[in-house]
C-alpha cells in the first residue's frame, strides 16, 4: 500500500526581538524625534520616567529609550504605560485605532548543554506590548490628575515672532505634543506649545532650527528633504543636522536672543561635527547652506560669486 505525502504546515518564523528593537528606535530616530534636542518642561506631575501602570516601578534597560521616545513622538504627557489586559482589568479600555508600544524582558529558560547534557538555565528575551495611559480610557493614572496651576502667560520676543511669521510661503506650523520635527512630505512644523519650553529662548531656538529644515524642501532651496530622506547617523543626516542647527544660530542672532541659546547651539554643532570624524570641509559647507537658509527665511535673495 503506498503511503500518501502528508502536508506540513510551514513553521512560522521566529519573531526577532532584537532587531525590532533596533529599527522602532531608528525609525523614530529618522522621523526627527531626537530627544537630546527636546528643551520642552514634562507635565507638572509627572518625572518623564516610564513606568508600569500596575506596579508603579520604572521600566528599565532599552525600555526607557523605547518609551520615552514613543511618548515624545506622541506628545503624550502621562509617565504610565499599561498592557491591553491590565487596561480592561481597571475597567478601561483602549482607544480606538491606537497601537501598542514594544517592550521587552529577560526570562530564564530552562535547556539542556548541547555538549554536556547537563540541565542548565539560560536567559531569552521576551517581550509584551502596552499603551500610554492617554490612550486609553476609563482608567486612572496618578499623573493624570487635574492642577489647578496656571501657566504663565507666554510673552513673544517680538523680533523672533517677526521672522517667523514673515517667512515667505513658509511651511504649516503646528503647536501640538511634546517633540519638536519638520516633516518634508507634508511641509509641516511640529512643536510643542510655547508655554512648555523652559525659556522663551529655548523655543524660538527649536523652532528655527525646524524652520531651517524646512528651507531643503523641494520648493524652497531644495536640499532633498522630501525626496529621500537620509538614514539616522549617516553623513547626509548628520550634515543636514548641522544646516539646521546653525540656521538656527544665525536667526537667533538676527533675533537678538541671549547668549547662551547660541552656546547651546555651538555644543549641539560640535557633536554633530565629531559623528562627521572632524570633517572640516563638510562643516564649512553646511555653514554656507545654514546661512543660505537662514537667509531664505529673513527673506533675503541669495546671489552666486
Amino acid at each position: 500500500m503506498a503511503r500518501g505525502n502528508r502536508k506540513t504546515e510551514a513553521a512560522k518564523p521566529r519573531r526577532d526581538i532584537y532587531q525590532e528593537v533596533t529599527d522602532r528606535i531608528l525609525d523614530l530616530l529618522d522621523s526627527g524625534v531626537a530627544p537630546w534636542r527636546q528643551p520642552i518642561k514634562r507635565s507638572a506631575h509627572g518625572d518623564g520616567a516610564p513606568k508600569s501602570l500596575s506596579t508603579g516601578k520604572n521600566y528599565r534597560g532599552i525600555n526607557v529609550f523605547l518609551l520615552a521616545m514613543t511618548s515624545w513622538a506622541h506628545g503624550y504627557e502621562s509617565d504610565y504605560w499599561a498592557t491591553f489586559n491590565q487596561v480592561i482589568k481597571q475597567q478601561g479600555k483602549v482607544k480606538k485605532g491606537e497601537k501598542s508600544t514594544l517592550v521587552v524582558f529577560w526570562k530564564q529558560a530552562a535547556t539542556k548543554d548541547k555538549e554536556s547534557g547537563e540541565e542548565i538555565s539560560i536567559p531569552v528575551l521576551r517581550h509584551y506590548n502596552v499603551f500610554n495611559a492617554e490612550q486609553c480610557e476609563g482608567i486612572n493614572a496618578p499623573d493624570q490628575a487635574a492642577t489647578t496651576d496656571e501657566a504663565e502667560p507666554f510673552e513673544p520676543i517680538e523680533e523672533a515672532d517677526r521672522i517667523v511669521t514673515s517667512y515667505p510661503a513658509g511651511p504649516l506650523v503646528m503647536h501640538t505634543g511634546s517633540a519638536a520635527m519638520y516633516l518634508p512630505k507634508i511641509d509641516t512644523v511640529r512643536i510643542a506649545a510655547p508655554d512648555r519650553f523652559e525659556n522663551r529662548e529655548s523655543y524660538y531656538a527649536t523652532l528655527f532650527h525646524e524652520l531651517s529644515h524646512s528651507t531643503g524642501h523641494k520648493s524652497r532651496l531644495n536640499r532633498g528633504l522630501d525626496e529621500a530622506p537620509a538614514p539616522f547617523g549617516s553623513p547626509d543626516y548628520s550634515k543636514e543636522e548641522l544646516v539646521a542647527e546653525m540656521g538656527s544660530a544665525f536667526l537667533c542672532a538676527a533675533a537678538g536672543i541671549s547668549p547662551p541659546t547660541i552656546e547651546q547651539s555651538a555644543a549641539y554643532i560640535d557633536g554633530w561635527r565629531k559623528k562627521l570624524k572632524d570633517d572640516k570641509k563638510l562643516v564649512v559647507q553646511a555653514a554656507g547652506q545654514g546661512q543660505r537658509a537662514a537667509d531664505h527665511i529673513l527673506g533675503i535673495d541669495y546671489v552666486a560669486d
